[in-house]
């Protein structure tokens, strides 16, 4: 996300070199999440800069790869797992494994999921994202899910649409995230002491900052109970998102005043001819 073509020029020097984006970036946030690592797994020193260039409190929820998750759902995925953590191992205890997984993923492939979980190294955090909506609707299902997640104390990611969803797409951004994004209800209950929280908004920031409202509560309930979460902001387009995020921690910091600040960005100085 770092490398999103809107943000040279307004939360990131315009001639920033791609190797050096994201330590920009995290003058902005304090997490990312890693979603090329989806389509390929990248090069251990190319991890390696990524820890180089964010400071030990930086959290990146990283993306397990499609052929894991998607094509082989967990079978046969020995030595692309293998390759995988070994990849990441730069990033240390600051990564978090994120496996999400397709709406056709049910509940009669959770003994798959739990098998794969137990399997992570002990000293990695797992977060699993998933999008049947039978684990959303069906109490016994909901129950099938959450304790296979405890039993690998893994978390269960949302990704809330619900605002999105809530009137029709009034942009071409819009209207490829309508046909794109899973509609399942908001799910607001935290598994362990380091939550993960997506959130989907509209092209309007005003808009966007309007429905995150529910979850500054949530939120601020989490951090009064000893939580740590990370929560992700996001639009159709992603624009404005590292702006967002600060609106939203600001939020949150309204309801909880001894929450940390983040980090103050460098400025970012106009493109110049010469």
């Amino acid at each position: 996300m770092w490398t999103h073509k809107a943000w040279p020029g307004r939360f990131l020097p315009p001639s920033l070199p791609v190797r050096e984006r994201l330590r920009a970036y995290a003058g902005w946030c304090n997490a990312v999440e890693g979603n090329t690592t989806f389509y390929a797994t990248p090069a251990r020193e190319t991890v390696a800069t990524w820890a180089q260039q964010t400071g030990p409190g930086f959290r990146f929820v990283v993306k397990l790869p499609k052929l894991v998750t998607h094509e082989r759902r967990f079978a046969g995925v020995e030595t692309e797992m293998r390759a995988f953590l070994d990849a990441i191992e730069p990033l240390g205890e600051r990564a978090v494994l994120w496996t999400q997984l397709p709406g056709s993923f049910g509940p009669s492939d959770v003994d798959a999921l739990g098998r794969f979980l137990r399997r992570l190294p002990a000293n990695r955090r797992r977060a699993v994202e998933v999008r049947h909506p039978a684990f959303f609707t069906d109490a016994r299902s909901t129950s099938l899910l959450e304790g296979a997640l405890a039993d690998a104390n893994a978390e269960w990611v949302p990704f809330d649409t619900t605002v999105f969803f809530q009137s029709p797409p009034a942009s071409e951004a819009e209207q490829e995230a309508w046909v794109r994004k899973p509609r399942l209800p908001r799910r607001t209950r935290a598994l362990t002491d380091q939550p993960i929280v997506r959130y989907l908004g509209r092209d309007s920031a005003q808009a966007t900052a309007e429905g995150w409202r529910p979850w500054t509560e949530v939120v601020a309930a989490w951090l009064r109970e000893g939580r740590s979460p990370t929560v992700f902001v996001h639009t159709p387009d992603n624009n404005d998102a590292p702006a967002l995020a600060r609106r939203f921690h600001d939020d949150v910091r309204a309801l909880v005043p001894g929450l940390d600040a983040l980090p103050e960005p460098e400025p970012v100085e106009p493109a110049t001819l010469f």
